[in-house]
């Protein structure tokens, strides 16, 4: 659906990449070498993007970053779009639902990192997690957002990197 709107998959691809978790920023060869496409393509949506303030740009040594604008005015609108274009608020909707004590839900894997390779890795937390809910929860979940998803159920918190979408401790 949202293909509809931004016509430009390469467009596309740097809002998922940047917006999907703010921490994610890229330099144009690496962003060309992760979407297997010219560097001129990439660099003409990242001008655009940049002049529009959606993104920021950052010069370190000769290399030049970017990154997503957390000051712009829309970017809680761009973020949460995307996150739902990517079906992130179905997931830890169904998971919240009957998943039993969760404390918290964390993205890791390619899409933490801005990467939408159609598989989503999740670290599910919490006491007396109910293990037989995220087995029919897994397939009608990616029936509904046309991914692949990936559980991981630990009773311990989580501590490394990744995308926190829901945690008790810090109220996300």
């Amino acid at each position: 659906m949202l293909e509809s709107l931004i016509t430009s998959k390469t467009r596309l691809r740097l809002l998922v990449k940047f917006f999907v978790n703010d921490r994610n920023q890229s330099h144009l060869r690496g962003l060309a070498d992760e979407f297997g496409e010219s560097t001129n393509a990439i660099r003409k949506e990242l001008n655009n993007l940049t002049q529009a303030g959606i993104l920021l740009k950052h010069s370190e040594k000769n290399k030049i970053s970017y990154q997503a604008n957390t000051q712009h005015p829309f970017y809680i609108n761009i973020r949460d779009i995307i996150r739902k274009y990517l079906g992130l608020d179905m997931l830890l909707e169904q998971i919240l639902e009957r998943m039993g004590e969760v404390g918290q839900v964390v993205l890791v894997g390619d899409i933490s990192k801005g990467i939408d390779s159609g598989k989503i890795d999740v670290v599910v937390t919490g006491e007396n997690l109910n293990k037989d809910y995220i087995k029919s929860l897994t397939k009608r979940i990616e029936e509904m957002i046309e991914r692949k998803v990936v559980f991981m159920l630990k009773n311990d918190r989580y501590e490394s990197n990744g995308l926190v979408l829901f945690d008790t401790k810090i109220g996300v």
